[in-house]
């Protein structure tokens, strides 16, 4: 099945592995909110257990060195796609409030991106995302 629009999330590829794991599970969360119609069904197994609903679509992972994620971000930026972003500054944060208020202290120039979620039209998200990898 084709879809009208593609979820990509790219991360910082030097970062350590759970950090890795944490930012996407934090920027998918940040899509889904933006976009709830991306959720599908709940999942019932053959003995009636449910399962919590998944995306409907795919979602690709792709990682780029620091330096491409902020022309990625930049990009994003130009073409008024609304992203979800997660900073290097949020590792050291233990909750929501701190995230928010180290947020506000970068703009788009300085802000030093570790990870990047959006969904969009596909053709934007491929020019958006032009320069990340295929996650590892």
């Amino acid at each position: 099945m084709q879809f009208e629009t593609k979820t990509a999330i790219i991360v910082r590829k030097d970062l350590e592995t759970w950090q890795k794991l944490n930012v996407t599970a934090f920027l998918m969360s940040g899509i889904i909110a933006e976009h709830p119609d991306m959720i599908g069904e709940a999942y019932r197994d053959r003995d009636g257990v449910l399962f919590s609903a998944l995306s409907r679509q795919p979602v690709i992972v792709l990682a780029a060195d620091g330096a491409t994620l902020g022309k990625i971000h930049r990009r994003a930026f130009d073409r008024g796609v609304k992203t979800a972003a997660y900073i290097e500054e949020m590792f050291s944060t233990g909750h929501d409030d701190a995230n928010r208020t180290v947020f506000e202290s970068y703009g788009i120039d300085d802000a030093r991106i570790v990870g990047i979620g959006l969904n969009a039209d596909r053709k934007i998200v491929d020019k958006v995302t032009k320069g990340a990898k295929m996650h590892p």
